[in-house]
């Protein structure tokens, strides 16, 4: 399980509405199973994602590695433009993020 910080005032972009939202204009077909939403798509044989605090979008991912190169890298821009709208983080500051995150965890 992966957890991202959410950018100050963008706390809205997780709430239970927003986040299924989010994942059909990105994924497509989105299904919810208790209080996770659901959905697949390229690479991703399954994506779970749900508000785990205030702050905190929470997203658990299954993924299917014999896929081409080509569905690979529409998988990933795919899960980092969501990734983008639900936290307001893009691809470089969430990496920086986590790498303040591990240095501080030492």
């Amino acid at each position: 399980m992966s957890e991202y910080e959410v950018k100050r005032g963008h706390q809205e972009n997780i709430s239970p509405e927003k986040l299924k939202a989010h994942m059909t204009e990105v994924f497509g077909k989105v299904d919810q199973r208790g209080d996770k939403y659901v959905s697949s798509f390229g690479a991703l044989k399954e994506l779970r994602a749900w508000q785990g605090g205030k702050n905190i979008l929470c997203v658990e991912t299954d993924m299917d590695p014999t896929v081409e190169d080509e569905v690979a890298q529409k998988t990933i821009k795919a899960y980092n433009a969501f990734l983008e709208r639900a936290t307001g983080f893009n691809a470089k500051e969430r990496g920086k993020r986590a790498q303040k995150k591990a240095k501080q965890a030492k």
